[in-house]
């Protein structure tokens, strides 16, 4: 067998990344709403998810991640908070979450809650006090600004930045006088940071959860909370629009990592982590500091890098053709990037603001679904980084039907954008149509459709009437009762995947990453690489709808299928190197090659 090079200056073999409990967990993601409702009110809660925490036990994940289920007036589906200490009554109470907490410890797994701490509901009682006078203690702790005006006395929001979710990010307040800031709805109105006491609030608010034995957060919109003094106007984006993407002065404000040393400080009193979700983030320096190791603030983040990879300029109901290579570029640039500077990679394909991938990434025909889904699991799942499987990813559920029509979408963005579309493009049926098209493909609405659990009315997922359609297309014959029972489902592969991972932490944890095949247009090909020597893993994945016939494999692919065997694959028996080494990949097609030994051996 031939040597693997070293990649590290001066050393016969790579660096480790120093270990941690974290970077070895698969992280299960929870949207309360839709997964378990156990009083049949027709809303998922948290009594439910602890009637099925074995499930998530034997599906072998490690960290239960529960979005957001304080009190909440649910504008944004609890992403608008109006109380941090108390649980919105649908979902149960503060003494559920302790029962889960402690169901979820009792068989080794943790807990992590949702931080949202960007803005809160304009229900909240800072809020309130806020708005009520221009005097009151609680004034500054959100952002206000006096209106402009035009040349003809018209009266203008302070700056021209849109809100992610349509129209201006600014809303008047007739009693007060002023225009306050909110980065989404009108009601989700922004803190202020630059107020020491809203930042010891929010310090207060972790300190009330980790106390309870919460092992980490996921913190929304977490590069948002420091904008740009002044607030100046955004650049000009998109001509003929009068609201612009003003991220260039709120994304990775000036005192964003000052913010977040803080919050490392508090969680790092009770062991925990955190994994900050960070949009509008391209640059790997950006990146990484706020995740690398000696900058003490996150642990990881969320990039949205490949799931933006079909968004247009226009926005996200707008298309752009992506290409495999593209795909490649994107997860070669982070998978080194962080391994070369002491970082950590999040992977994900799918959460609650994303369609579900099978439906997305994979075009398939009916019959090719589960190969690809089990396909898209395998690319991300031995990736370099801490796998997140989102509620009913591990089905390979797919997106709601195409004919359903957009009163059968709930989404508070997907019904705004589309408002605003259909005021633009009044009277042009074509560009509804591809409008719609983009809907189908990409609202938020396909991830928060009820979980499938059976093929009993609404999936099992309520004995009541659903709070959202269920997708009756699907439920019947993509379900987790049927899946528990097939050993070739797509929940039995997960298993099967993540097993894989936990007992090759070596390789599939902690091991580099190297692309292989970068010019091939269809295959997606990489190797892991333990960096002390012990192991590699080749992976070949086909990412089309057809048979593939390779002609001329690499040379890293023809010694692996020569000298190892193939420890994971989506077809039995697997693909082989044919007689003039070529292999034929079926639809979908994964292999995950393994070989353990010491490659050093003799260098």
């Amino acid at each position: 067998m031939s040597t693997i090079p070293a990649t590290t200056s001066g050393s016969s073999r790579p660096q480790a990344p120093e270990k941690a409990w974290w970077k070895e967990a698969s992280v299960y993601q929870i949207y309360p709403a839709s997964f378990n409702d156990s009083d049949g009110d027709g809303l998922g809660d948290i009594p439910g998810i602890i009637q099925k925490v074995d499930y998530l036990g034997a599906l072998g994940v490690d960290v239960v991640w529960l979005c957001p289920v304080y009190e909440s007036p649910q504008i944004d589906m609890g992403y608008d908070v109006s109380d941090y200490r108390s649980i919105h009554a649908p979902y149960g109470t503060v003494e559920d979450v302790d029962r889960l907490i402690a169901a979820l410890h009792e068989r080794r797994m943790r807990l992590v809650m949702d931080l949202v701490v960007n803005h809160t509901s304009d229900q909240h009682v800072w809020f309130r006090e806020s708005r009520s006078s221009l005097s009151n203690p609680k004034r500054d702790w959100y952002i206000w600004k006096k209106p402009r005006w035009d040349a003809a006395g018209n009266r203008l929001p302070p700056n021209n930045w849109a809100s992610v979710f349509g129209g201006s990010a600014w809303s008047w307040d007739e009693t007060t006088g002023e225009y306050y800031l909110h980065l989404f709805c009108k009601e989700q109105p922004d803190l202020n940071w630059e107020n020491p006491d809203v930042v010891q609030a929010v310090h207060d608010i972790m300190t009330f959860w980790l106390d309870k034995g919460v092992d980490g957060f996921r913190m929304d919109v977490i590069n948002f909370i420091s904008k740009s003094p002044g607030l100046p106007d955004a650049p000009l984006k998109l001509p003929g629009q009068e609201f612009q993407p003003g991220d260039l002065h709120y994304a990775n404000g000036p005192r964003l990592h000052e913010f977040l040393r803080g919050l490392r400080e508090v969680l790092d009193r009770y062991d925990a982590f955190a994994i900050g979700e960070m949009p509008c983030v391209k640059e790997e320096q950006d990146v990484l500091m706020a995740v690398a190791a000696d900058r003490k603030e996150l642990n990881m983040i969320f990039q949205f890098d490949i799931v933006s990879i079909d968004i247009g300029s226009g926005g996200k109901f707008t298309s752009k053709t992506w290409s495999l290579a593209k795909m490649k570029a994107i997860v070669n640039k982070w998978q080194t990037c962080m391994y070369d500077n002491n970082g950590w990679n999040a992977l994900f394909l799918e959460n609650h603001d994303q369609s579900r991938s099978v439906s997305r990434f994979t075009p398939h025909r009916p019959e090719n679904r589960t190969a690809a889904a089990k396909m898209l699991a395998t690319f991300l799942a031995l990736q370099s980084g801490t796998v997140f499987v989102y509620q009913g990813q591990e089905l390979g559920m797919a997106n709601l039907p195409r004919e359903w029509p957009i009163d059968e979408y709930k989404d508070v963005e997907t019904l705004n954008l589309y408002r605003l579309a259909m005021q633009q493009h009044r009277g042009d049926s074509e560009a509804v149509e591809q409008l719609m098209d983009q809907v189908r493909l990409k609202a938020r609405d396909h991830s928060r459709s009820p979980m499938q659990w059976n093929a009993q009315q609404h999936g099992g997922f309520t004995t009541g009437t659903p709070w959202v359609r269920a997708n009756d297309a699907d439920y019947m014959h993509c379900n987790a009762e049927q899946q528990l029972r097939d050993p070739t489902s797509v929940l039995a592969y997960w298993r099967q995947l993540l097993r894989l991972r936990k007992q090759n932490v070596d390789v599939f944890v902690y091991g580099r990453f190297e692309l292989l095949a970068a010019a091939d247009p269809s295959l997606f090909c990489y190797r892991r690489i333990d960096p002390s020597g012990y192991g590699v893993a080749t992976l070949v994945l086909n990412f089309t709808d057809c048979e593939y016939e390779w002609q001329v494999p690499p040379a890293e692919v023809v010694e692996a299928l020569t000298a190892a065997r193939c420890v994971l694959g989506n077809y039995e028996p697997p693909a082989e190197l044919n007689g003039d080494g070529s292999m034929r990949l079926k639809p979908f097609e994964a292999l995950v090659i393994l070989e353990l030994e010491d490659l050093y051996e003799g260098a």
